[in-house]
C-alpha cells in the first residue's frame, strides 16, 4: 500500500493546562494519616481547559481521592505570559502529558488543618 491517496494527518488540538486540585478526604486514598486534605498540581492535557479538568477530576475520583475544588493557571504560554518561572522539570512533566494525553500529577501538598484559605495556591 502506498501513501497516495492518505490523508495528511492534522496537527493535534490538544495542549496542556496547570491544573490545582483540592482534594478531601476518602477511604483508602493514600493521604498521611492525620491530613485533612491535600493539593495536587496537576498537568492535564485537553483540547480547551474545561475537558482538561473534567479529565482530571475523572482520573482522581478513579483513584479513590475525593476532588473538591479545581483551579486552573492556564498554558504553557499563558503562564509564561503571566511571569511564571517554569524549570525544566516541569516543561518536561508538560511535555509528557502532552505526548502520553494523559494527566501528570506533579506535586502534592497535605493539609493537616492548620493551613491558611488556600485560595491564594
Amino acid at each position: 500500500m502506498t501513501d497516495k491517496g492518505k490523508k495528511p494527518k492534522k496537527p493535534s488540538r490538544q495542549q496542556v493546562f496547570t491544573l490545582v486540585v483540592q482534594i478531601g478526604r476518602k477511604a483508602g486514598d493514600g493521604l498521611p494519616k492525620d491530613a485533612t486534605g491535600a493539593a495536587l498540581m496537576c498537568f492535564a492535557s485537553g483540547v480547551d481547559e474545561a475537558e482538561a479538568v473534567r479529565e482530571t477530576v475523572a482520573l482522581l475520583k478513579q483513584a479513590d481521592t475525593a476532588p473538591l475544588d479545581v483551579t486552573g493557571y492556564g498554558t504553557l504560554a499563558d503562564r509564561e505570559a503571566e511571569g511564571h518561572e517554569i524549570g525544566d522539570d516541569e516543561r518536561g512533566l508538560m511535555q509528557r502529558a502532552l505526548d502520553e494525553n494523559s494527566v501528570i500529577v506533579a506535586q502534592m501538598t497535605p493539609f493537616f488543618g492548620d493551613e491558611p484559605d488556600i485560595d491564594g495556591v
